[in-house]
């Protein structure tokens, strides 16, 4: 019998994906056996800031994505106080970590109810036991989860208005902290707000305190747990988990980083680091952009994203994506919620990720587990406010300087790299999480993160191996117009 040679397949586009994307997968043997990610549509940020006033950063990057503009404000302000060695107030940074949590935590909701959970409604899995009932709580639109959530994420994001005006696009958030001051009556309110959406997480999401949740520290106590509260949907998520063994599906090369998430005094909540089998120091200066499969005129070899440039070049003959290929110390790395919770050195994660590694329901689970890490520190943090102290502090704009502004947004460490010369922009360069998931291979033919994730995939005739596709994708939670700013 003469063996079929491997077929090649376009995948895309996809539904509930901020921005285009495409997938071009080999199948070999009804598995996927390599696989290409293409970010079809650039945009040219780096360019439009290019000659401008620094300060300008601040109201263009945030309009880089409508859905995480405040992690690109927060990037864009920490590059400029950077460059110009300056420190945000107190009151500042803890405004900052309360405003870019928000946006974090209303993205993890959203995630899990609108974009995740709907694909276990389709029609593939009707001859599941929990087809009708999942169907009935998250397809897309018409699910009751709906009517659940988007009252309370609403709610919850209402408290951006108190401390930023506005949401998206704020321009609260500036380098020396944010321009808008809390009163006493409104540290009542956001308090108030905080609430209400704890209530709601321990209520119909969990079904527990949050610190019952934080509290779990292995697979044992997760699945105690969700005997004990099988009936809400975190639940209903790890027990589907199970019947579709979503533990082996996604799989990456478990190398994990984080820049470290809001910063408390000397120290991150999430701490700071690289993974790979052990803890390691992360350093930013072992960052380098890789553009050999890039549709970007080339350079000599991988650049630091200070000396980077990102100039289209469609003909680039090399080149399959828009997006670059970020690499540390030439590794692929996986950023995003798993990445930051092994490296804080979570105990459930830790657990899961030493038994099963990286893969789709390890993702998903260490997002929903930050909703019940984050809640309680966002308390503290309003707890902390002084009012009438201080809340930004300014400082000129240097002639020549340089400046980097790392931060985690809800989908992973998010970077912007500010070059400084006769008081305008000489460079500018952005990283997004989505760009270090979603890269192409690089000059030693690494693939990317997803591209490795969806290596060995089954890939059956039936609708079932189509829709794994998706969940692995989606577990990345891909955002690709912050991929190709």
């Amino acid at each position: 019998m003469t063996e079929k040679s491997p077929t090649r397949r376009i995948l895309g586009p996809f539904n509930r994906v901020e921005g285009d994307l495409e997938v071009n997968i080999e199948v070999d043997q009804q598995k996927i056996s390599r696989a290409w990610v293409n970010a079809p549509l650039f945009r040219g940020y780096e360019q439009i800031l290019h000659g401008k006033d620094p300060r300008d950063s601040l109201i263009y990057t945030p309009r880089i994505c409508g859905i995480c503009s405040v992690s690109q404000s927060v990037a864009a302000a920490q590059a400029i106080a950077s460059a110009q060695g300056l420190k945000p107030t107190q009151n500042g940074q803890l405004a900052t970590n309360l405003i870019l949590a928000a946006e974090n935590l209303a993205d993890h909701l959203t995630h899990f109810y609108l974009f995740f959970m709907p694909d276990f409604a389709r029609e593939c899995y009707r001859d599941k036991a929990w087809f009708n009932d999942i169907t009935f709580r998250f397809k897309a639109q018409t699910g009751s989860s709906t009517r659940d959530v988007l009252p309370a994420r609403a709610a919850f994001l209402h408290m951006t208005g108190i401390l930023a005006g506005k949401w998206p696009h704020s321009l609260a958030l500036q380098p020396g902290g944010t321009t808008r001051p809390v009163e006493s009556l409104e540290r009542i309110r956001l308090l108030g707000t905080i609430t209400a959406f704890r209530h709601f997480l321990q209520e119909v999401l969990f079904g527990a305190e949050l610190e019952q949740v934080a509290a779990l520290s292995s697979e044992e106590d997760l699945l105690q747990f969700v005997d004990q509260h099988n009936q809400h949907d975190f639940a209903q998520f790890i027990s589907i988990a199970q019947d579709l063994n979503l533990n082996r599906q996604g799989k990456t090369n478990g190398n994990f980083m984080s820049y470290g998430a809001y910063p408390e005094d000397d120290h991150f909540l999430f701490n700071a680091g690289t993974w790979h089998q052990q803890l390691q120091t992360f350093n930013p200066d072992d960052i380098r952009e890789d553009i050999s499969h890039s549709w970007v005129n080339s350079i000599a070899s991988p650049k630091h994203p200070f000396q980077g440039s990102t100039i289209p070049d469609s003909d680039e003959t090399s080149g399959y994506s828009w997006c670059k290929a970020p690499r540390l110390n030439q590794q692929v790395m996986e950023v995003g919620a798993i990445s930051r919770q092994v490296i804080s050195g979570h105990p459930l994660i830790r657990d899961l990720v030493d038994k099963t590694g990286a893969n789709v329901q390890n993702r998903v689970i260490s997002r929903l587990l930050e909703l019940a890490l984050v809640i309680p520190a966002m308390e503290q943090w309003v707890k902390q406010i002084q009012p009438g102290q201080d809340f930004c502090q300014e400082s000129i704009i240097p002639r020549e300087a340089q400046g980097a502004g790392l931060v985690e947004a809800a989908r992973g460490s998010l970077g912007h790299w500010l070059r400084i010369k006769n008081g305008r922009i000489l460079n500018y360069q952005i990283i997004a999480p989505t760009t270090w998931n979603f890269s192409p291979r690089d000059s030693s033919e690494q693939p990317g993160a997803l591209e490795l994730a969806l290596q060995g995939t089954e890939m059956g005739d039936d609708q079932s191996s189509a829709a794994m596709i998706q969940h692995i994708i989606r577990s990345f939670d891909p955002c690709m117009v912050c991929t190709v700013h």
